[in-house]
């Protein structure tokens, strides 16, 4: 198979896809975001008309191609997509309209960019995990500085995100409402919105478990240098790995399967009370601290979960009357 994996650059999570690809005796070639070209219409031919079709459907009117470094997307027979580099709103919403519009033609895109654009927006996670019965944090996500002085207030200690990010960049624990407001008075200015979660006390530890096809299949817990709540490797966190729980197990599998996610990094919160929250589903996750602390092959399972979908797509494909 010819696999296309599209990712802001190259690097560890990149060359690991592609030693499994390998691997498998699969080719993969990685492709800048940047170098999509996407051709409608070929003006040497002439447009067809309506009528010129005896179906009765309206046919395609020219060729339609998405390249990428010379190579066309849509004949792959799949697209890996990872992190879509930093960029302006229009070049952000291309990147991603590219990515349905390579699903719709047939090519199988994983993670799906209906995915995508759910894990990267923490209140559209947060909604569909309590949607689906999921328990998470309190949370109130609001245009207002009166809104969210007011979610400060009630709450107590809260934590003050980003609505989109990740690795812990951006947030700021608070109780007193005062500081708050010189948090939030700056966010209200860039007119940003605002994300103000009701602070757990969870010893400074998180879970993180990795799923794929519906599976968890390794886990690590994460635990917060001295003086530090935030639990991420990145900030100095240390990592060991665990035995997830039947019970943790199905709360990270429920999570990644409500935002439609195929794999996924979800991240448990505990309580002191006993309690395991919902914090975060990570649709483009990262997995070099996860496979360095289990020693699983994490872009093998990947892989081998990708290669399932094309499989399928192409039986389904065979099994349609001509």
């Amino acid at each position: 198979m010819e696999i296309a994996i599209l990712s802001a650059r190259s690097g560890w999570h990149t060359d690991e896809l592609c030693r499994a690809l390998t691997d498998r005796g699969h080719a993969g070639h990685v492709l800048p975001y940047e170098g999509l070209v996407a051709r409608l219409g070929d003006l040497s031919r002439p447009v067809a008309r309506a009528e010129d079709d005896e179906a009765g459907a309206a046919p395609v009117l020219a060729a339609a191609r998405l390249t990428n470094a010379r190579r066309s997307l849509l004949d792959a027979d799949a697209v890996l997509a990872r992190i879509i580099p930093a960029g302006s709103l229009e070049q952000i919403i291309y990147r991603v309209d590219a990515l349905h519009w390579i699903e719709r033609r047939g090519v199988v895109v994983m993670n799906s960019p209906r995915a995508i654009e759910r894990t990267v927006d923490k209140f559209y996670t947060d909604s569909l995990l309590r949607d689906a019965g999921l328990p998470t944090p309190e949370t109130v996500v609001c245009d207002s500085l009166d809104e969210a002085m007011a979610a400060v207030r009630s709450m107590g200690d809260v934590v003050i995100k980003p609505i989109f990010g990740s690795m812990g960049h951006g947030l700021v624990r608070v109780t007193d409402p005062d500081l708050a407001y010189r948090v939030l008075r700056p966010l209200e200015q860039m007119k940003a919105v605002f994300y103000v979660q009701r602070a757990l006390d969870h010893g400074g530890r998180d879970w993180r478990v990795f799923v794929v096809g519906g599976e968890a299949i390794g886990a690590i817990e994460r635990q917060a240098p001295p003086g530090e709540w935030r639990s991420n490797v990145s900030r100095g966190g240390s990592a060991r790995r665990i035995d997830v729980s039947p019970e943790r197990a199905r709360l990270a599998v429920r999570a990644a399967a409500a935002v439609g996610a195929a794999y996924a990094g979800v991240d448990l919160l505990p309580s002191r009370d006993g309690g395991v929250f919902v914090l975060e589903v990570n649709g483009i996750p990262g997995w070099q601290g996860l496979q360095q602390t289990t020693r699983l092959d994490v872009a093998g399972a990947i892989v081998d979960h990708l290669v399932e979908r094309v499989q399928q797509r192409k039986a389904s494909s065979s099994e349609q009357p001509a």
